[in-house]
């Protein structure tokens, strides 16, 4: 049994949801947040909350009835307060710059790092730090993973791109014999 699925998703106010068929949508202001339930989950809209019901008793409709009440509440609490990751620039030289719509970063290679930056997100820079601010969670994730993947940090020095909260297990360097 999910316990996750049982869980009511409260709705704040200035928040509307509607059910169009098997698809979701969370709607503020003008922000619109769409998913994709495949009919594989009942859902009743109640004044101020939302109940998702499993559709059959096999094993994997459990899965999903847990995994689409957590994008519901997602989506929900994005629109709501919103979501954000901060990267660390650790390096000599290393320097990131947001152009218009392109975050460009320089991370110790011959030629400048250039992220075309997503619609729906804003990133700002503050000395050596990243910040990227969302509504959708899975789009404020990948693209903080993204622009980690272009210089990990590397054990020794801890030179490269890294969560701000993210600890970098240091190794020692060589010795004399």
């Amino acid at each position: 049994m999910s316990r996750i699925g049982k869980k009511h998703i409260i709705i704040p106010s200035g928040i509307e949801v509607s059910v169009d068929g098997s698809i979701i949508n969370v709607k503020k202001s003008n922000k619109v947040l769409s998913v994709e339930t495949h009919n594989r989950v009942n859902v009743e809209i109640d004044d101020k909350s939302i109940v998702l019901g499993k559709v059959g008793e096999e094993k994997e409709s459990l899965a999903f009835w847990g995994t689409y009440r957590s994008l519901l509440n997602n989506a929900i609490i994005g629109l709501d307060k919103g979501f954000k990751k901060t990267l660390e620039i650790n390096g000599v030289g290393y320097k990131a710059s947001v152009k218009g719509k392109v975050l460009e970063l320089q991370l110790g290679y011959s030629h400048p790092i250039n992220y075309d930056i997503p619609e729906g997100l804003e990133v700002s820079i503050e000395k050596n730090l990243i910040h990227i601010k969302g509504a959708d969670k899975q789009q404020v994730g990948q693209s903080a993973a993204i622009i980690r993947g272009y210089r990990k940090p590397e054990p020794y020095k801890g030179k490269g791109v890294k969560y701000s909260d993210e600890v970098i297990v240091r190794k020692a360097g060589k010795t004399a014999k």
